[in-house]
Order: structure tokens, then sequence, then C-alpha cells
């Protein structure tokens, strides 16, 4: 990570799945054609470009929608996560292509400019089966250039964490078009209904696994703790946390990440300051508290990034009585030193 503009540094990890997403992408291109070709001799390498790089380009947005509650659900899908970006730009990289040759096909080739020709060529907008759903397509693909071109953290440091991660939530609009835009498609030049339910099939599969995620969360916002004294909360036990781990609490509307480190016990606000991500759920990594979505890291006394980095979360009062953790939810300003609890 790195909050000047420069090149990414690959890892061994990060260019194995590279390769992995580079490799799954040309073989899904080639089977494609191939199954194509042998299908209906008579295709054009045109449409059968079109068709493929638009089914390839929305199974990738599948999968990137999926990686979020799929990583909440089980830790074994961090990893996707921490790699989700080159997979969005590898998305909008197929699907820039399919938008260039769809265009180049049907609105490149009379005397009209094909923007021009794009939106005026169906102006049927009052009507849902004639819809011109290419355009929603058009205003889908704008939104993941946003994306991909701000996705360096570059433009995290620079835009702020709210507005970036407000335009990125954008990808929910994106994908709402490109529903609209796959189903008019469907409706008005396709016959066969397996397209709709390979369509139905992914969209139920990512409401279930959002409502899955989002239900958990709710559970844990809505925990009630029953002991209370001078403003601190009894949390749980002392051996409920794992050496160098953390369990994430939240009291009064404040989600707070208990960790245990060297036989003292540190409280910190559960929200990274990258892409709020969940501390709670993320180790201690060189003496530091590291975000199990994209490394960053934090120093469990005070909350403070290790220098040059300046990013900073609350603190709060941690003590143990007996076996027991407390927690007073009241938060220190970011970057606060506390002593910490020991046990």
């Amino acid at each position: 990570m790195s909050a000047s503009y420069q090149a990414v540094g690959w890892n061994k990890q990060k260019k194995k799945y590279d390769w992995i997403i580079f490799s799954f992408c040309v073989v899904y291109l080639i089977v494609f054609i191939g199954v194509t070709a042998y299908v209906n001799p008579d295709y054009t390498f045109e449409t059968v470009l079109v068709r493929s790089t638009s089914t390839l380009a929305l199974l990738l947005l599948h999968v990137i929608l999926s990686i979020g509650p799929l990583a909440r659900i089980n830790k074994k899908f961090l990893p996707l996560l921490y790699n989700r970006r080159h997979l969005g730009v590898t998305m909008f990289t197929v699907a820039l292509v399919h938008a260039s040759f769809g265009i180049f096909q049907f609105h490149a080739l009379g005397n009209v400019n094909p923007l021009v020709s794009l939106f005026m060529s169906n102006t049927n907008y009052g009507s849902l089966a004639d819809f011109p759903f290419q355009a929603l397509g058009f205003f889908a693909l704008i939104i993941f250039f946003l994306m991909a071109i701000t996705s360096h953290d570059f433009w995290l440091h620079n835009l702020g964490p709210k507005v970036w991660k407000t335009l990125h939530m954008m990808v929910y609009p994106a994908y709402f078009l490109i529903i609209m835009h796959v189903m008019l498609g469907v409706i008005q030049y396709e016959t066969n209904p397996v397209f709709v339910l390979i369509l139905g099939v992914g969209s139920s599969t990512l409401i279930v696994l959002h409502l899955i995620a989002g239900t958990r969360e709710v559970k844990k916002d809505n925990e009630e703790f029953g002991l209370k004294q001078d403003g601190f909360v009894m949390v749980c036990g002392v051996n409920d946390i794992e050496d160098n781990r953390a369990k994430m609490f939240c009291i009064d509307k404040e989600r707070i990440a208990v960790f245990k480190f060297e036989r003292k016990l540190f409280a910190v606000n559960n929200v990274c300051k990258h892409q709020n991500g969940p501390l709670g759920e993320g180790k201690i990594v060189d003496g530091c508290l590291t975000c199990p979505w994209h490394g960053y890291q934090y120093l469990p006394q005070n909350g403070q990034s290790p220098p040059p980095f300046k990013e900073k979360v609350s603190t709060y009062d941690v003590k143990v009585q007996g076996q027991n953790v407390w927690v007073n939810p009241k938060p220190y300003p970011e970057g606060t030193e506390r002593k910490g609890a020991n046990f």
C-alpha cells in the first residue's frame, strides 16, 4: 500500500493471483468461442467476441460482489478480498472490450457519431420491453471506469476514505444497471430462457450471501451486556480472547476490538481507516494490529499507524477483574496512548 502514486510492487502471492485471473479469462474465452463455433458454424467473430466478453465480465462481477460477504462469513475467503481490486480492474477491462466491439458492430458503420447513435438509434425510453438497454450498460461502464482508475491508494489518500468509499459503493447501482441491461437485451433479442435463469441464480446467490453476512453483523451490534459499573461493561472472559487476536464488541454504538498482546489487553476502534475493514478480525503482526482486508497496521497501545503512515483510530480503557474483561465505551481521541490491562 502506498499514499504516493507509484508502481504497484507485485509480491509472489499477487503474481500468482493475477496469473490465475489471466489464465481463467483466456481459457473461458477460448472455450466460449470454441463451443460457439461447434454449435453454430455460421457465427461471426465480432458477435462471438461481444457475447463471450459480456458473459465473462458478468461472471467476474458476480464473483467480485460475492467476495465481501463470503469473507465475513468465512475467513478462508480473506485472501480473495485482499486482491479484489485486481479482479475489479480485470472485469472493467473485459467489459470495455465488450462495449468497444459492441459499439463498433452496431453503431460505428453509419454516418452518425457512434455515441450519438448509441442513445438515438432507439428512442423508446417510455417502453419497458423496447427500452434502449445499451444506454444502461454505457452508464454502468462509466461507473466501473471511475472505480478502476481510483483503485490505487493514492486516490484513497487524496479523496479521503468517505468520498472514496462512497464512490466505490456505486458498484451496486452499476450492478443494477447491468442486470437491467442484460435482462432487457435478452428479452428483445433472445428466445432461450436459459439466460434469464442463469442471471436469476447469480442475483439470488448475491442477495442470500449479503443477507447472511448482514444478519450476522446485526446480531453482533444488538448483543446485550448485563454487567456494568462506573462506565465499564463486562464483555467476556480473558480466556475468550486468543493470544495476538481480538474479539469485537458493539457497546453504545461503538464498535470496539479488544486485543490480547504480550500479557496485556488493549481496546481500539474496530473500523480500519483504509476501507472500514474489521480490525477485530485481524491479528497482531510484527507488534501491530493488522487489518485482515488490506494489511493496514496500528500500534495496540495508541491506535496509531507506524511511521511514515499517519492513520489513527480511537482507543478505549480496558481492565481485568478476576478473569473478566471490562471495557469503557467512551472513546479517547484518535491516537491517544493507553497503558492497557494486565492479566
